[in-house]
């Protein structure tokens, strides 16, 4: 009933990321033949030989793990192999940028991409080994499930904790100036300083955060159950230096 350009197409919209109730309302065309065509028309993908063995750049790894731990997911394709997905907010093209750059170096020569959502966008890349790389991927949210490093990842970790600190900053994290007001010569000034805050409701991921920041001498405290703040002067030092404010 379709000839195999339309066939080409449907399944080029599915390659970018799409899913298929998407393509399927966008071209007329039922998900089930979509999903038909997929089997019979691209082979199944072959591990190559840059697909094999540990991230190629240990830094970007460790950065793109806090990602992960944060704002990624990785979904399994009907012809075998997974997409890996970052949602990363419109209102930092760096982080975007960073991002894209940290898969790139992790898996060189794995295509990477951008599919723009409702407010953000997300940096997606297919390969096999994804759920290798990444085997905190499971069913279910992660703050439902036990979130613990391999011994291979911890290794990683502990030879770049900035890169890990602030892959978990630049997902669910931030630097803000908090203000407050003091009685000074019977005049009351206000101040203002500089913190960071880290947002997850994963108890394992936020035990993560907080052995890496002791790690490198971060002082920090928790705000409530899901919430973790820098504030001394030092501590914030060291972070600005460190990981920074997003862009």
């Amino acid at each position: 009933m379709y000839d195999i350009s339309t066939r080409k197409r449907a399944l080029a919209l599915v390659g970018q990321g799409r899913s298929l109730n998407s393509v399927s309302r966008e071209t007329g065309i039922s998900r089930a033949a979509i999903r038909a065509w997929q089997e019979r028309l691209e082979p199944r993908p072959r591990v190559t030989p840059h697909e094999a063995g540990p991230p190629a750049d240990d830094s970007a790894y460790a950065y793109l793990l806090g990602l992960y731990l944060g704002d990624g997911c990785i979904s399994a394709h009907p012809r075998g192999g997974h997409y890996l997905r970052i949602a990363c907010a419109d209102a930092w093209p760096g982080l975007i940028a960073q991002c894209r750059e940290a898969v790139e170096r992790v898996r060189p020569g794995t295509g990477v991409y951008a599919v723009q959502k409702q407010g953000c966008v997300a940096v997606t890349s297919y390969s096999r080994s994804w759920p290798a790389l990444f085997p905190q991927h499971g069913p279910g949210r992660k703050h439902e499930r036990r979130i613990a490093l391999e011994p291979w990842q911890q290794a990683i970790v502990d030879h770049h904790p900035w890169d890990f600190i602030r892959g978990l900053i630049h997902s669910d994290g931030c630097r803000v100036t908090n203000w407050t007001t003091r009685i000074v010569g019977g005049q009351r000034k206000r101040y203002e300083y500089p913190r960071y805050f880290f947002t997850n409701v994963s108890d394992d991921i936020i035990r993560l955060f907080t052995t890496a920041l002791d790690q490198v001498g971060v002082e920090w405290k928790k705000a409530n159950a899901h919430n973790v703040s820098v504030a001394r002067k030092a501590s914030v030092a060291l972070m600005d230096a460190h990981v920074g404010p997003k862009y």
